[in-house]
């Protein structure tokens, strides 16, 4: 079986469970929904109090512990134990299935060079206490991923990468985009369905949070309407499993409605038309090139 194989094609993103505009008892609801589903789970430190919300589900679903992907950081092994830490306590779970490291500090450096932090994340998951690792790509943060591919640094630590991918974001360099695809390396793809529908995203002021979603959406939405795909979460999911490494997509939503559609459109899914896909890689490689690997750290 290829790493990550046993993935399921949707994975419930967790954000808005710690959001302070979602009311405390609707995070409560969806977080039950979600368990209730069986779902995995994504989630992090980093969404303000999406852990809390997350660990009482949990506590009150006794006999069932969901399957988790969390985000660990970088730095050094020390940094990551402490984010294992950070996370597992409040969750009330004793191991994280999936960790997900980010090409940061002394990792950052290790992996370039196959410095002393990769042998230290990997007795991290001899422990016990990370079954996995995924790496977290941004273009910002492709170079050392790619070198690292190329020499062989990543081999038996990381068992796949994760990362932005939805029709109007590619967060990985063309160079390392084409590597993860040649060398056939597992991808989870974030973002589903790139923070709200494509006409919302074009056509409505504020739905997008950089201008530069509004600018693509311009060019999304007419390949959209061509596709005869007439839900835009289907799209998406439909999308992502266009490419045969993509084993899951990670997509958060704080209302159940919106839950239900995502997994109803995560069976039995059919990749879009060929002609579709190509239509849209194309727009992902020169937007790439002209935009994202140019782009400040964090300002995408």
């Amino acid at each position: 079986m290829k790493p990550l194989a046993d993935l399921p094609p949707y994975i419930y993103g967790t954000t808005r469970l710690g959001h302070d505009d979602v009311p405390r008892e609707q995070q409560a609801a969806m977080a039950r929904t979600a368990i209730d589903a069986g779902l995995w789970l994504h989630t992090s430190r980093q969404y303000d109090h999406a852990l809390e919300v997350l660990g009482a589900a949990i506590a009150e679903n006794r006999g069932y512990t969901p399957p988790v992907i969390v985000k660990l950081g970088g730095g050094t092994a020390d940094d990551v134990r402490a984010t294992i830490t950070e996370n597992v306590q409040p969750l009330g779970i004793s191991a994280i299935d999936i960790g997900q490291l980010t090409g940061a500090g002394a990792f950052a450096d290790d992996m370039v060079t196959g410095g002393p932090t990769l042998a230290d994340l990997q007795r991290i998951k001899d422990e016990g206490l990370v079954g996995r690792f995924v790496l977290e790509i941004f273009p910002w943060t492709s170079e050392a991923p790619l070198a690292a591919l190329r020499a062989g640094h990543l081999d038996g630590l990381i068992d796949g990468y994760i990362f932005y991918l939805n029709p109007l974001q590619r967060f990985a360099s063309n160079e390392l985009w084409d590597e993860l695809l040649a060398r056939d390396k597992a991808i989870i793809s974030m973002r589903t369905v790139a923070g709200a529908p494509v006409h919302t995203l074009r056509d409505v002021p504020g739905a997008a949070w950089k201008p530069y979603l509004q600018e693509r959406a311009v060019e999304v939405a007419p390949i959209f309407e061509r596709s005869g795909v007439a839900s835009w979460a289907e799209f998406c999911i439909r999308f992502a499993h266009s490419t045969p490494q993509v084993v899951s997509t990670v997509g958060s939503t704080s209302r159940e409605e919106n839950l239900r559609e995502l997994l109803s459109f995560s069976q039995d899914i059919t990749p879009l038309p060929q002609d579709i896909v190509d239509e849209l890689f194309a727009l992902q490689r020169r937007w790439s090139d002209e935009t994202d690997t140019h782009a400040e750290p964090w300002s995408m």
